[in-house]
């Protein structure tokens, strides 16, 4: 409503300038809608449930999923939340309710970019609209003209301004502010994976392989395979004049210097390291109810949270972690889980915070032992 009476006290509708003006406003909204809807009901594409390879050897070169039943594609992961391998994904969002991945990357990035702009547009009509409350003015097309107060006194709005729809008109100012930078910088980020050919997960992938040949020294060289050279051909393969991306989801074009499982393979190795990195493990000596943000944990682990959606683990005294990463105040890992839980398929893994946990120390049974021998 406070949209509404701003469009009308500044701009009329019975002027060339304020229809013109409702117009584009009317045409935001439609291809903000569109857009948006198209990112939550098109989808990402999945993988279909039981997918291998057409030549049985290169299964070796994927990960295979357990839930789906099948491997993973090329560029594809399986999502928690959708509980599904998801075509490309770059990562699940909220406002959807669905993923961002291979068939909706377009629309959902071309949503991030027109909301701005319509909030943007929304902000001036109310920035203008309280100016001219302000200093008493009144507002004619694209210019400000002053009048007699003696024929402003005679004058009578269409809807009357009072102090409420002020409040309301600034309230909407400030959201639509708000909107206008946090979805802004949303846009910039997508679009600096999106001139990369690249998704989030996969940015972190890169950077994780530059880590592991740092760190083992052993000579390679990690080229991205789906950087295709310039920033125009890798925008191609995303935003089409049809709406739809390039490509099936699971054969994609590579640099030359690459092929189609360089960066699974990249995945297998990354994987087996962090195997070994995780061979260190932790016992807990805290309960932990799986909470957010536990406030009995202590002030820096409850600001200190993680802030991914990836999940918290439950955490019994006695129990067994393999951590493979951490904070200061958190770590990841998996539990140690008993044989019949693992033949099930069962797995446990997530955040837990750091002080729950100690480290355990490999040489207590090795001591035991010597101590035993020196008693015989």
């Amino acid at each position: 409503m406070a949209m509404l009476d701003s469009i009308i006290w500044y701009w009329p509708l019975d002027t060339t300038g304020g229809s013109i003006n409702f117009i584009m406003l009317i045409n935001w909204t439609v291809l903000i809608l569109y857009n948006y809807f198209n990112a939550m009901f098109v989808g990402p594409g999945y993988i279909p449930i039981g997918w291998s390879p057409e030549n049985a050897h290169e299964s070796k070169y994927l990960q295979y999923c357990r839930v789906c039943q099948g491997f993973k594609a090329p560029r594809t992961h399986h999502c928690r939340k959708c509980n599904r391998c998801v075509m490309k994904m770059d990562h699940h969002c909220p406002w959807i309710n669905n993923c961002c991945g291979h068939t909706n990357h377009a629309y959902f990035t071309s949503f991030l970019l027109l909301a701005p702009l319509g909030c943007s547009h929304a902000a001036f009509i109310f920035i203008m609209t309280m100016y001219t409350q302000l200093y008493e003015r009144i507002s004619f097309g694209w210019s400000t003209v002053k009048i007699d107060m003696s024929v402003v006194n005679q004058v009578r709005p269409l809807i009357p301004f009072s102090i409420p729809v002020f409040a309301a008109t600034l309230f909407a100012l400030g959201l639509a502010l708000g909107t206008t930078i946090a979805v802004g910088m949303l846009f910039v980020i997508q679009m600096k994976v999106i001139v990369r050919n690249k998704t989030s997960i996969e940015s972190w992938i890169e950077e994780k392989a530059k880590e592991r040949i740092l760190h083992y020294q052993t000579g390679e060289e990690f080229i991205f395979p789906y950087d295709l050279g310039t920033r125009w051909l890798n925008f191609k393969q995303v935003f089409t004049w049809t709406g739809m991306p390039k490509g099936d989801g699971i054969v994609w074009p590579v640099h030359e210097k690459c092929h189609q499982y360089t960066l699974t393979i990249e995945q297998l190795k990354q994987k087996a390291d962090k195997r070994v990195r995780s061979q260190v493990q932790y016992q807990a000596v805290e309960d932990y109810n799986g909470a957010c943000c536990p406030i009995s944990k202590g002030l820096q682990t409850f600001f200190r949270t993680p802030c991914t959606e990836e999940p918290r683990i439950l955490l019994r005294k006695g129990d067994t972690i393999l951590a493979t990463r951490g904070t200061k105040w958190w770590m990841y890992g998996d539990k140690v889980l008993t044989e019949e839980q693992i033949k099930a398929g069962d797995r446990v893994r997530g955040w837990f915070p750091r002080r729950c946990v100690e480290k355990c120390h490999y040489d207590t049974a090795a001591s035991d032992d010597t101590s035993e021998k020196k008693v015989n």
